[in-house]
């Protein structure tokens, strides 16, 4: 087994570090059990178990670093690995940007761990893969799709006094739909900590009825359109605005952060007030761990309140230059939602588009955060609070920040790629041409 309780890796990691003759040492351990399943033309094409533990040694001389790794935790193998660390630190150059080990940290304990996902069995996966597929081949539709579920841990030591230590649990689902003639898809993606709040009939659903939907897609002119984006395709721009947050890159005038003349927009409004935007790593929805690979404890952090820059996150080092405490970067975003549901933006909507999910996203302009990219499996056009017809898919331009200016409408909140985002109704979002892919 590759999952070691919190004592276990405890005395593997302080056998390692009795190895150490460096100015300072750090060990990260981890290891995980997990399963998989896919699927294609409605039948299963692989599927598999993958057992993994690691161990890696961080060896310093003065700002001189090495790292080697290691999966044999023997005392000859620890002896080695600790060695050749040290070896390849003496003959590195020095990073002027080192910082040193941090001292004992006291951190929340973590709710990201479930016994009931860490116990999946392929008996599990594969009703999961018999739920999409037996329901797609009675609507003319073929599934392909794939589960990935994992149990592990993951710790730290240090030679200055720290100890880390975690264990977590994951399930990812995602499945296409596409319909026998080809002119339809549907697409639906999941991911918890617990299995219990996990419907793969239900996802399958969602996925199967969107394809059907989908078939024989009316084009319509591009332009400037309301839109209701589900929280995966909001996610997809909203991504853009979370990479923003670094604080250095905002003092260097190299992100939307930058404030003209120097500085950081650090106290400004950005968006729409009723926009707010955290973290928090005891969310029971969207779990984490409580601390990050450089050792620091996360907690829960506003980023954007009331449409207002609240914090960037400062790495160490550029924490130490600029004078300020460190702000860890964040293990989740949770942006606030209100209590409309998907039929009830649609109600509301005299004319828009729904749109499933945003690809093949890339930037266009870092300063002003602008993207472009393509809807995909599934797009709607909405007339008089109804779904009418889908249309074909669009290519876009647009900035979170400007969609968050044009907000209309915040609705129920998702998870989605371990982040709670809501159903967002937005105006003029900007299409600029179209696409004959399904």
């Amino acid at each position: 087994m590759a999952i070691y309780t919190e004592e276990e890796a405890r005395k593997i990691m302080e056998k390692a570090m009795s190895f150490s003759t460096a100015d300072a040492c750090e060990i990260n351990l981890e290891g995980s059990e997990s399963g998989n399943i896919r699927y294609a033309r409605n039948s299963v094409s692989t599927a598999g178990h993958r057992s993994n533990q690691t161990l890696v040694v961080q060896s310093n001389f003065g700002k001189q670093s090495g790292t080697a790794t290691i999966d044999e935790f023997d005392d000859e193998s620890l002896k080695r690995v600790v060695a050749r660390s040290e070896e390849l630190a003496k003959l590195s150059p020095e990073n002027p940007e080192f910082m040193g080990p941090l001292g004992p940290q006291v951190y929340d304990n973590a709710i990201n761990y479930s016994e009931a996902t860490a116990n999946i069995t392929p008996e599990f996966r594969a009703e999961v893969a018999n739920s999409s597929i037996e329901p797609a081949a009675a609507k003319d539709v073929t599934a392909a799709g794939f589960l990935d579920d994992s149990a592990g841990f993951s710790a730290m030591m240090n030679s200055n006094g720290l100890f880390a230590y975690n264990k977590e649990t994951f399930l990812e689902f995602t499945v296409t739909m596409r319909t026998n003639d080809g002119t339809g898809s549907g697409w639906v993606t999941r991911d918890v900590n617990d299995v219990a709040k996990f419907d793969a009939a239900e996802a399958s659903k969602v996925a199967i009825d969107k394809a059907v939907l989908s078939r024989e897609a009316k084009a319509i002119e591009p332009g400037k359109y309301t839109v209701i984006l589900e929280p995966s395709a909001g996610l997809g721009l909203l991504n853009g605005l979370g990479r923003a947050i670094n604080a250095r890159q905002a003092d260097e005038g190299r992100s939307f952060m930058s404030k003209e003349g120097g500085g950081t927009k650090i106290g400004e409004k950005i968006v729409d007030e009723r926009v707010n935007l955290w973290s928090d790593p005891l969310n029971p929805e969207v779990p984490s761990a409580t601390w990050n690979g450089a050792g620091q404890p996360l907690k829960k952090t506003s980023w954007i309140e009331n449409g207002v820059v609240k914090n960037l996150a400062y790495d160490r080092f550029w924490a130490k230059e600029k004078g300020v405490d460190p702000v860890p970067f964040p293990s989740n975003f949770i942006m606030g939602g209100g209590d409309a549901s998907l039929e009830d933006l649609i109600k509301s909507t005299k004319k828009g588009i729904l749109v499933t999910r945003l690809w093949y996203i890339r930037s266009v302009d870092p300063q002003t955060l602008l993207y472009t990219g393509l809807t995909r499996d599934g797009t709607f056009y909405i007339e008089d609070g109804a779904i009418k017809y889908p249309v074909k898919n669009f290519r876009f331009n647009e900035s979170p920040i400007i969609m968050l200016n044009n907000l209309e409408t915040l609705g129920k909140q998702e998870r989605v790629d371990g982040n709670l985002i809501p159903y967002m109704k937005i105006r003029d979002f900007t299409f600029t041409s179209l696409s004959d892919a399904v």
